[in-house]
């Protein structure tokens, strides 16, 4: 398959009166063309930093200090903000959590549509809205033509997030960054919109990253998984195999810690501790102070080195007894 995205290297920095906050450190993955990647891991590890790096929608006092962005053979690091603005919405998008946040209040639906079009050619009004009424139909809106004069209060949820959805494929772009899209949304309209997502990147070749802290859900979408921890990529490998033999210890708590991995009126394992400050974060391995496998080698921090068809950053990577979540 060809190549669409390759970043390496990635650290984006928030300089604050504090100190300097690592928000993302040396991460590096590629995404093929229909590919979808799940990025995973507890709030704070560095996920939804790194969509918005992608897109240069860091703000300050937050900058990317290092690394590349390739985005269909063209570096996106260091370019300016027209560059940006052209790439973004046509060569890739982003569906973000809450989308009553993000659509205009004082817009129909129609016209939010025919606005990101505009933004990237001429086209008649009678076109945008025939591309309009299309995508909402593909995404499960009915009576699509009628809903374009709709405003977002007038839709539930699950509608807004459709229309997230469709806003994102306007363009039909390389890459799409889904931030925890299906998050607020009940387990029954969740499972719709995954099928639907999984039958679009299926007939657009569109690649997309799903950022989630929810590995079941990740675990029905994603062909490959990236499970960052404190800024950094810890684990990455193939989805079936990562889930099923989890080497680095963060990683198998994040499975082991699912309620579908308990029995039932069994307690809930957890991760012992906390996420460490991003300000004051140990010496070595950042995971250490949460994890049964310390010792004195973990005040080094780990390399990511391959076991099998996995990828790791742990002195000790060893095999779990954890099942695949249902």
């Amino acid at each position: 398959m060809t190549e669409v995205l390759r970043v390496e290297g990635l650290k984006t920095h928030f300089h604050t009166r504090a100190g300097v906050v690592k928000a993302v450190d040396g991460v590096s993955f590629s995404l093929e063309e229909g590919e979808i990647l799940g990025l995973v891991g507890e709030s704070g590890s560095g996920k939804t930093v790194t969509g918005f790096s992608l897109l240069g929608l860091v703000d300050p006092p937050g900058r990317i200090v290092e690394g590349s962005i390739r985005l269909k053979g063209q570096e996106l690091v260091g370019a300016d903000d027209r560059t940006l603005r052209a790439r973004r919405g046509r060569d890739i998008s982003m569906i973000f959590q809450d989308p009553i946040a993000t659509l205009n209040p004082m817009l129909t639906i129609g016209q939010q549509m025919r606005l990101v079009q505009e933004a990237h050619g001429r086209i008649t009004h009678r076109a945008a809205d025939a591309r309009s009424a299309e995508l909402l139909s593909r995404v499960g809106i009915s009576s699509s033509s009628a809903r374009l004069r709709a405003y977002p209060h007038e839709f539930s949820g699950g509608m807004r997030q459709r229309v997230a959805i469709a806003i994102a494929l306007l363009h039909s772009p390389a890459v799409i960054v889904a931030d925890e899209p299906t998050t607020a949304l009940d387990v029954s309209i969740q499972a719709q919109i995954l099928a639907e997502m999984k039958t679009l990147v299926a007939e657009t070749g569109t690649a997309m990253i799903w950022i989630s802290h929810d590995l079941a859900v990740v675990s029905s979408l994603a062909s490959r998984l990236l499970v960052m921890y404190a800024g950094r990529v810890v684990e990455r490998g193939p989805t079936a195999a990562v889930l099923r033999q989890p080497k680095h210890p963060y990683t198998e708590g994040l499975i082991a810690s699912l309620p579908s991995s308990a029995s039932p009126g069994a307690p809930l394992r957890q991760i012992p501790g906390t996420t460490p400050s991003l300000l004051a974060l140990p010496p070595g391995c950042p995971f250490a102070p949460r994890c049964a496998r310390a010792d004195a080698a973990c005040a080094i921090r780990p390399d990511l080195s391959e076991i099998g068809t996995q990828t790791v950053a742990c002195h000790h990577p060893g095999p779990s007894h954890t099942r695949v979540p249902a």
